[in-house]
């Protein structure tokens, strides 16, 4: 049996239960392909799954973490669906839906209802030498992006692009974009310029906030020291904003509402503060705003963006590279929310 290297951990806890393993190396099955990892990307699910925060793999261990990635396609299973072949640079759509539920065959596996998994939660992720996926979730890498933007890219970028189109920002509109400095706010401020919208940046630190601005940010707010709901409203004249791009959770969810103008939308896909919240529900029928999920992302959001990305419109900002001995260490410091940007892990061959 081959064997690989693979961060794993065997029960829920603290960063210290990663730790480097020799693990059986995956064998491709039938419409699989392996891919030796280059490099892969933390993401806030990462930390929340090893923690036991959620248990997507109910407790089958040894687990390895990683959706985001990018490689080298090696091998293919007998009646593989790709038009790839092995040598090619990949990254992919993590997502593992069923495929056969209503919503899969409406156009959206993101809203799987019957098995909806993916890669480093559900099943064994890239955080490892080689890592084995359905072939039709690859997608080819151009030679102008790098392994370590190709890491970045997929959840960040198809999640960003999937709540700025829920959320239908048009041309002149006033965003609000929380937790500016996650991989995922990042994203999102980049594609809402695009769009053409006038991005308002919040964050808990100036020196993001400096950052934030450079990437792009039209306005920025330091939501630790100021009172994030009036100053929004002082700078639109107290009308508000038209959107508010949200994934923190816990008291922000409040915040932001009262953030929006009448009529005004936010769009929300996940609590990284917290998954409780509690609104005032009056700000939302008076002013007839619309509250919206946002899930994950579908393949086509990704191959759409692929392009914005080779040409540079697109630029994922990566903060920290760790080896994956360090898989550990590098939790830590994505714990301590000083990053700015991505953290990932390269993988030495």
């Amino acid at each position: 049996m081959q064997t690989m290297k693979a961060a794993i951990f065997e029960s829920y806890g603290g960063p210290e239960v990663l730790h480097l393993a020799q693990v059986p190396r995956p064998v491709p099955g039938p419409g699989e392909a392996l891919v030796r990892v280059h490099a892969v990307a933390l993401n806030g699910f990462d930390l929340m799954a090893r923690q036991g925060r959620y248990k997507p793999n109910k407790g089958r261990f040894p687990h390895i973490l990683g959706g985001d990635f990018a490689g080298e396609l090696v091998e293919l299973g007998a009646g593989a669906r790709t038009d790839l072949i092995p040598g090619a640079r990949v990254t992919a759509w993590s997502i593992l839906p069923c495929g056969i539920c209503e919503q899969c065959r409406n156009g959206f596996p993101n809203r799987c209802a019957r098995d909806y998994r993916y890669l480093g939660a559900h099943e064994p992720g890239g955080s490892a030498e080689f890592i084995k996926l359905p072939a039709a979730n690859l997608i080819a890498l151009p030679d102008a992006v790098d392994d370590l933007r190709a890491a970045a890219f997929p959840v960040a970028y198809g999640t960003a692009w999937r709540m700025v189109k829920r959320a239908d920002v048009r041309p002149g509109e006033t965003v609000v974009i929380n937790a500016a400095s996650s991989g995922v706010s990042l994203a999102a401020i980049q594609i809402c310029k695009l769009a053409g919208a006038h991005v308002i940046a919040t964050s808990t630190a100036d020196w993001k906030l400096d950052r934030v601005r450079e990437i792009g940010a039209d306005e920025v707010i330091n939501s630790a020291d100021t009172d994030m709901v009036a100053e929004v409203m002082a700078r639109t004249g107290k009308r508000g904003v038209d959107v508010v791009i949200e994934h923190v959770g816990g008291d922000y969810l409040d915040k932001s509402i009262r953030c929006l103008t009448r009529g005004g939308r936010l769009v929300t896909t996940g609590g990284t503060k917290s998954y409780e919240c509690t609104i005032n529900v009056s700000y939302v029928f008076h002013k007839e705003l619309n509250i919206l999920g946002s899930n994950s992302f579908n393949k086509t959001d990704l191959e759409t963006m692929i392009p914005l990305l080779a040409a540079g419109k697109l630029d994922p900002v990566i903060d920290r590279v760790f080896p994956l001995a360090d898989a550990a260490e590098a939790h830590r410091y994505l714990e301590t929310a000083s990053q700015f940007g991505k953290v990932l892990l390269e993988i030495g061959q």
